[in-house]
């Protein structure tokens, strides 16, 4: 493990894996640091950086009385940092969460490029409804975190419908410690819910955009939506991959990822 801290006083812990140019791989809502193992040992002429993050707010100093914008803020100041104490430029490989924080911390950052897999970021018609956060955060407060947990996986995660959660939920390697993120993952899903994707995203290197054709409809479309306000971006979807794309089908998103940067030349640069 490494660490740095930045000048507001942020811890960076970080594993780094391999030699070559870094990738920074940030992690989404429920997934701990151990999500990227699969996609890892794919990416053999990378550096492969998997921070530590501490989680969605916590970093700040009372996180029960931030807004959502401070939570996202805060978070893209915490990948920043992380971009300023590794070697040369970094690439940003992001998935949901973790993707919408590494588009918009490359607005500022020095980075050479960004992979952005079904970052979570919802369309329009679909922001105005949704109240996931409120719907957690009343489990909570009655004394129901699981249950609060159990709504985002079902509303994220499996949106089609799942005919036996709890079945599913004992094959899930996160299950059931994900639980004591509950508060965590409310803050978040709030920083989500009043996201609005500008008109352009002031993005100057190249952006590949992800998304799987069993994920969740509104995300697909977002990341169509995603794709249109960045200047220098590439949209692939992959035929019968879900949400949990990275993790799921590793081999076939490193694949394009080795493509895209090298069609870019930014493995090359130094």
């Amino acid at each position: 493990m490494q660490t740095k801290q930045s000048e507001g006083a942020i811890d960076v812990t970080y594993e780094r894996h391999g030699n070559g140019r870094p990738v920074v791989l940030l992690h989404g809502g429920m997934a701990p640091r151990e999500y990227w193992n699969p996609v890892v040992s794919h990416l053999d002429e990378y550096a492969a950086i998997v921070p530590q993050r501490p989680g969605f707010g916590t970093c700040l100093d009372d996180p029960s009385e931030t807004s959502a914008d401070d939570v996202l803020n805060r978070e893209v100041e915490y990948v920043r940092t992380l971009v300023d104490s590794v070697d040369g430029e970094p690439i940003l490989f992001g998935h949901s969460y973790g993707a919408l924080t590494a588009i918009e911390s490359a607005t500022e950052a020095s980075v050479g490029g960004v992979v952005a897999y079904e970052p979570a970021v919802l369309p329009e018609d679909y922001r105005a409804d949704a109240d996931l956060a409120d719907r957690m955060q009343t489990l909570i407060d009655t004394g129901e975190p699981r249950e609060a947990v159990k709504r985002y996986i079902e509303q994220v995660l499996h949106p089609e419908g799942i005919d036996d959660l709890d079945a599913w939920l004992a094959e899930w390697p996160v299950w059931p410690e994900c639980v004591q993120l509950a508060e965590e993952v409310v803050r978040m899903n709030r920083a989500v819910e009043q996201y609005q994707l500008p008109d352009r995203l002031d993005i100057s290197v190249p952006v590949l955009v992800l998304t799987g054709t069993s994920g969740p409809n509104f995300l697909r479309e977002s990341a169509r939506d995603i794709h249109k306000v960045i200047p220098h971006s590439r949209l692939v979807e992959f035929d019968g991959v879900s949400h949990s794309g990275p993790a799921e089908a590793p081999k076939r998103i490193s694949l394009e990822i080795d493509s895209f940067l090298g069609a870019h030349s930014i493995a090359s640069q130094k």
